[in-house]
C-alpha cells in the first residue's frame, strides 16, 4: 500500500482493485449498450461517449492499480480526446470501413462536443475512484 491508501502495484491489493476495475468497464459496456437499445439521437450519442471515457479510465485501472484516481482519470480523458483528434485525419475512418471493432473503438468522423463528453465521462470516473477509495482508506482507519 503506498502512503495515500493506494495498492502498490505487486501488493495483494492490486488483483482485487484489477477485478473492481474489469467488473467497472463490463458495466460500463452493458450500460453502454443499454443506452443504445433503449434511447437514441443526442443523449444516446453523448452518454456512449461520456461512457466511453469511462470504460478508458476503468481499463486504465485494471492496467495500472496503484496509479491515483486522477491518473487513471487524466489517461482516460487523454485517449479518448487523442482518439478523437485522430479522426481529424481520416485514418480511422478508413480502417472503419473495414472493420466493426475499429469503428467501435476508434469511431469514424471528428465531432467537436464529443471531447466535452468524454470530459464529464472522465469526471465521472474520477469522482467514483476517488470516493471508493476514501472509503477504503476510512474503513482500514478504523
Amino acid at each position: 500500500m503506498t502512503g495515500d491508501g493506494r495498492p502498490a502495484a505487486g501488493s495483494r491489493t492490486a488483483p482485487r482493485t484489477r477485478a473492481v476495475a474489469a467488473g467497472a468497464a463490463v458495466l460500463t459496456v452493458l450500460a453502454g449498450l443499454a443506452v443504445r437499445a433503449c434511447t437514441d439521437g443526442d443523449f444516446a450519442k453523448y452518454a456512449g461517449d461520456a461512457l466511453y471515457a469511462v470504460l478508458i479510465c476503468a481499463l486504465a485501472a485494471v492496467i495500472a492499480p496503484g496509479a491515483r484516481p486522477a491518473v487513471t482519470a487524466g489517461a482516460g480523458l487523454a485517449f479518448s480526446w487523442v482518439v478523437e483528434l485522430l479522426q481529424l485525419t481520416g485514418v480511422p475512418a478508413e480502417l472503419s470501413r473495414h472493420s466493426a471493432v475499429a469503428r467501435l473503438v476508434l469511431g469514424s468522423t471528428f465531432n467537436a462536443p464529443d471531447l466535452f463528453w468524454y470530459a464529464v465521462g472522465a469526471g465521472f470516473a474520477w469522482a467514483v475512484t476517488a470516493l471508493a477509495a476514501s472509503a477504503s482508506r476510512r474503513d482500514k482507519a478504523r
